[in-house]
């Protein structure tokens, strides 16, 4: 009896066969080309229009509110306590055609106390609230 061996045609190999993954990394980057300038669209804002004007000059007919950056109130500066602003303003409004109150605060000012200023001068039955600003240097 004489024994034979087969040998397989190829011998084993461990190595990594890397072709297939070549081949996905190379689809992938086709993909990724392909879409990246697709992607890149423009965000359309609407911005509002502006338009340089003269900065109103406050007259004496006119309500201003200012709160200073210890958090006093006054009112075309008259200091007015806090408890007593919801009541002056009002009284302030009677008889006004346009219920109209300019407030400006100072930069420093607690931003509670200028929201407070706001609440109560619509409280006090204010229509339109405008904000007053200083021109930046």
């Amino acid at each position: 009896m004489k024994v034979r061996v087969i040998k397989p045609a190829m011998s084993l190999s461990s190595e990594i066969n890397v072709t297939p993954l070549v081949d996905v990394v190379l689809v992938l980057l086709i993909i990724f080309m392909v879409l990246t300038p697709l992607l890149e669209k423009d965000l359309t804002v609407a911005v509002p229009q502006t338009e340089k004007v003269d900065a109103p000059q406050v007259t004496e007919t006119q309500l201003v509110v200012a709160v200073a950056a210890d958090g006093t109130l006054t009112l075309n500066q008259q200091p007015v306590a806090l408890e007593q602003y919801v009541a002056t303003l009002k009284a302030a409004l009677e008889g006004r055609p346009k219920k109209l109150v300019f407030v400006t605060a100072d930069g420093r000012a607690n931003y509670g106390r200028v929201v407070a200023a706001l609440d109560g001068a619509k409280a006090a039955g204010a229509s339109t609230l405008g904000m007053m600003t200083d021109e930046l240097q």
